[in-house]
């Protein structure tokens, strides 16, 4: 297990390396001059030249990036030069309304993806089956901000049942807290449990055609324990995955819908710095999100070789 977990650490440099490259290749790439945007109506050429120089952009990209990774692996990601916060400090603020929002949401997905797979899976090929799976491809087909707005009018608008926008922190108000998140939780729940149904239902098809499940009917156990035992269990490994992937994806915010309901977390503060050029913000934000995503999938990884045996001994 320690030679396995050793190796997959090892994989992780290369990708984390190229991670960063890439993000500061990008954001090096962006149009305008960082000089001009920082000093604004004092951006005389004598001023911009000085501030370039201060800050070693007018040295070679190369150069640059050594620079900024010996400060990245100081824990020194920048501070914005708007509002004088450092890029982590942004992130701590914004990141437990993020996660909160990403936990909420994969909740509601599982919640609603995993008994409709069990549904459909236990009657394939009937109506209901193919009614969900045909709702499901009409659900992935479904803009998130379309979502988000059908729901501000229903729940908002029309039955006044919920706040659109706004946010009350969990600790100040635990009830109003869920009040707000309720609507942006549901809209991104509905986009994430079409996928865990369908793999999930396909998954567990597969199990139900299997030697052992014929041997668990032919010994007269029950069909609900040989639904939710022995075809459900060795079918929830999928879940690992798409729900790793789906928080990965989840660790910067869904962007979109912190931005239509006012959410101050991780994609609103993407959004912000890139509408005022902040490209301090902006690049070490997305570093740290790629970063989180890398991580997220090795943490996958370690869960598959703790419920299958079978991984880590293969790999060893």
């Amino acid at each position: 297990m320690l030679f396995f977990v050793a190796r997959r650490l090892l994989y992780l440099v290369p990708v984390l390396i190229a991670v960063s490259v890439l993000t500061f290749v990008i954001a090096s790439l962006l149009p305008g001059d960082l000089a001009y945007v920082i000093l604004g109506d004092q951006a005389t050429p004598e001023n911009v030249a000085a501030l370039r120089h201060d800050m070693g952009l007018d040295q070679p990209i190369w150069l640059r990036y050594l620079g900024w990774l010996w400060h990245i692996l100081q824990g020194d990601f920048g501070r914005s030069f708007r509002t004088g916060q450092t890029v982590l400090q942004a992130v701590s603020e914004r990141i437990p309304v993020s996660f909160e929002l990403m936990i909420l949401a994969e909740l509601i997905g599982l919640a609603i993806g995993v008994p409709l797979a069990i549904a459909c899976a236990a009657k394939a090929g009937s109506a209901f089956d193919r009614l969900m799976t045909g709702s499901a491809f009409g659900m992935l087909s479904v803009p998130t901000f379309l979502s988000a707005i059908l729901l501000i009018y229903l729940f908002a608008v029309e039955l006044r049942l919920l706040p659109a926008t706004g946010y009350v922190p969990f600790t100040e108000d635990p009830v109003a807290n869920l009040r707000f998140m309720v609507l942006p939780a549901l809209t991104l729940g509905l986009a994430e449990w079409p996928g865990i149904m369908r793999v999930l239902r396909s998954d567990m098809i597969a199990a139900l055609q299997e030697d052992y499940i014929a041997l668990a009917k032919a010994k007269g156990l029950k069909p609900s324990r040989i639904l939710f035992v022995h075809a459900l269990k060795p079918s929830s490994l999928t879940l690992v995955t798409i729900t790793g992937i789906n928080i990965g994806r989840l660790i910067g915010g869904a962007v979109i819908v912190e931005t239509i309901f006012a959410l101050p977390g991780i994609g609103r503060l993407l959004v912000g710095a890139i509408l005022t050029r902040d490209l301090i913000i902006l690049q070490g934000v997305v570093l740290l999100v790629a970063a989180g995503f890398v991580i997220m999938n090795f943490i996958v990884d370690m869960l598959y070789a703790v419920l299958d045996p079978r991984i880590r001994h293969g790999h060893a």
